[in-house]
């Protein structure tokens, strides 16, 4: 019960700090649903993905009234990463094996597996947040379009967004804002959107009539997160998101290695 206390309050910092830094809270979701509500690691990277969609969603909403979603951006963006974590959910992480391999007494099983790969993703997201942005757009810079890095880089945020059940924020904002020129505040905006379209059509991949899932809890879990980001996203006008990143990336970074020894030598 305890745990579970820990895992609610774990739901408010991951909303929160979504709607402070638009990216980067979503990648506590997994951990939390795993270690303090014990949830399968496959189930949780599903959860993830309704729990950040709905929350993305709603926390997108203030950003529309401010005009801050490039809604072309999003459409060019989105939709090859919508189609790529619907495949990777529908089709490919169903066909990972149960026992991927074996070294000396420790078995690496499709779980594990997961969640060695969602604690690497967590430790490139640290980076990005910790390291200090050295390109800075200019808001009157007209938007340019690279459509094709700005495809490919939709595709393969929605593998991994698939694999591991985070938004890919951490991923997407610097795609925006190096690749359609978007200034940070629209990047941040414009991230929500389609982070919370490519997770709720993704989590749809699992839904194929013989799952298992605790609706009462996602909807639980997505209510208390949806609460933090409506609060960060009061507080973001206030508070300076680039002073918050590195602090959030550190933390990020902990996570991660603590994930990978867990996973690993404590076996």
């Amino acid at each position: 019960m305890q745990l579970e206390i820990v895992g609610y309050v774990g739901a408010v910092i991951m909303g929160l700090s979504l709607g402070l830094i638009g990216g980067g809270g979503s990648i506590l979701t997994v951990p939390i649903l795993v270690y303090l509500f014990s949830i399968d690691a496959v189930l949780a990277t599903a959860y993830s993905l309704f729990i950040v969609g709905l929350t993305s969603l709603v926390g997108s909403f203030s950003h529309m009234k401010m005009g801050n979603i490039h809604w072309k951006t999003a459409l060019v963006f989105g939709i090859p990463s919508i189609i790529s974590v619907f495949m990777t959910r529908a089709y490919l992480v169903p066909a990972i094996p149960d026992t991927l391999f074996s070294i000396g007494s420790l078995e690496v099983t499709k779980p594990i597996g997961l969640l060695l790969l969602f604690a690497i993703i967590m430790l490139l997201a640290s980076y990005s947040m910790i390291r200090k942005q050295k390109y800075k757009p200019d808001a009157s810079v007209k938007i340019v379009y690279n459509y094709p890095l700005i495809m490919i880089e939709g595709v393969v945020v929605g593998v991994v967004t698939g694999l591991v059940g985070a938004g890919g924020g951490f991923l997407i904002i610097p795609a925006l804002v190096l690749l359609a020129k978007l200034p940070m505040k629209q990047a941040v905006g414009t991230s929500l959107i389609i982070i919370a379209a490519k997770s709720l059509i993704g989590f749809t991949g699992d839904l194929k009539g013989d799952e298992t899932i605790d609706w009462n809890f996602l909807l639980l879990f997505s209510s208390i997160a949806i609460v933090g980001i409506l609060a960060g996203s009061m507080f973001s006008k206030k508070v300076s998101n680039e002073k918050l990143k590195p602090v959030f990336g550190w933390f990020i970074l902990v996570m991660g290695v603590y994930i990978i020894i867990k996973e690993t030598l404590l076996k």
